[in-house]
């Protein structure tokens, strides 16, 4: 497998990405090449500095950066040469297998889809993102790609979605549902409603609408919304986690007795804290393209990187393309794909 791995866009820089890339290619052995792509002077110097001397390790040099600020199309026309869209060409020119990068989210969604393109039939990439609940994690989409969407293309986020709750969970026959502010069907937004209609026309295990309770309860398999909601609940999961994670520690460390019962739960608690850290998952695939693009959050750390350089091999063996491609036009030819919604 080879992997390329743009270290650029983080917000810890590339020394703590480059941290990532040593621990990942040291548990994976089918790893046969990785590109690292950023700037060399950069580089280099960091990889020694980190011991990073691993022979499959090539250095692609870039001399851009496109950063948070930079709007997507506008900064990918004006950087050229950026990290991010050298190490995308990579996976178009055959020379890697995937990428993964922490850099800017429309960036990364705007150069994957103009080198790689979307597969046949479908409309737009999806970010799908693995998130944990009672039963054991469900899937994400859309994460963020896409703040604008029709019923169409939530129907094939709901497909997309499906295919990966299967492969990457391992989950049958995974219940889908689109995201609404209550599971009764007259509840939710014209496009919600349109986009709950186009789903019960497919042979997708529909449960029609689900709730925010359901999210983490264990309710659905594979939660679909538009991108701008999306991202809402994923910082809002974040955040609320860290949150009761601090408040934990406090109250356990508040005295003696209370300190030795969490030495007592050590064991359990710690799973719990591995189970609710978004590191644990890696990345997002974006999904529905020619080719395998990983993203990673932009204050992701050195095993967030590692976990998803295993996240992508996993992700390429699948070889989720041709089972995408096959249940896209599926469901477009049992839906009307010109039935659209508020964008």
């Amino acid at each position: 497998m080879r992997l390329a791995v743009d270290v650029m866009g983080g917000d810890h820089g590339p020394e703590e990405l480059l941290h990532g890339i040593k621990l990942g290619l040291a548990e994976e052995p089918a790893i046969v090449s990785l590109h690292v792509v950023g700037r060399e002077e950069e580089v280099r110097p960091l990889c020694e500095r980190i011991g990073l001397r691993d022979a499959r390790v090539q250095i692609l040099h870039a001399s851009e950066v496109l950063t948070m600020e930079d709007k997507p199309v506008q900064g990918l026309r004006k950087k050229k040469d950026c990290s991010l869209l050298r190490a995308v060409e990579l996976v178009k020119d055959g020379k890697a297998d995937a990428v993964i990068s922490a850099g800017n989210t429309g960036g990364i969604v705007a150069a994957s889809t103009i080198r790689l393109r979307t597969l046949e039939g479908v409309e737009r990439p999806t970010l799908a993102c693995i998130m944990p609940s009672r039963n054991g994690a469900f899937v994400l989409v859309d994460g963020g790609a896409n703040p604008d969407c029709t019923p169409h293309t939530l129907l094939q986020f709901a497909v997309m979605g499906s295919v990966y709750s299967r492969a990457m969970l391992g989950v049958e026959n995974p219940r889908v549902g689109i995201l609404s502010n209550g599971t009764e069907e007259t509840k939710g937004t014209e496009l919600t409603r349109t986009a709950v209609e186009l789903l019960k026309r497919t042979r997708l295990n529909s449960t029609g609408y689900c709730e925010g309770y359901d999210l983490f309860t264990g309710g659905v398999d594979v939660v679909v919304c538009d991108g701008f909601v999306g991202n809402i609940v994923l910082k809002t999961a974040e955040g609320l986690g860290k949150t009761f994670g601090a408040l934990l520690k406090e109250e356990l460390t508040a005295n003696p007795i209370r300190m030795l019962g969490a030495l007592l739960a050590r064991g359990g608690l710690g799973k719990i804290k591995v189970r609710m850290n978004p590191d644990t998952y890696g990345g997002a695939p974006l999904l529905g393209l020619n080719g395998s693009v990983v993203k990673i959050h932009g204050s992701a750390k050195r095993f967030a990187l590692k976990n998803a350089i295993r996240q992508s091999l996993r992700v390429v063996s699948q070889n989720l393309k041709e089972t995408i491609t096959r249940e896209i036009a599926a469901a477009n030819a049992a839906t009307d794909p010109g039935v659209s919604g508020p964008g």
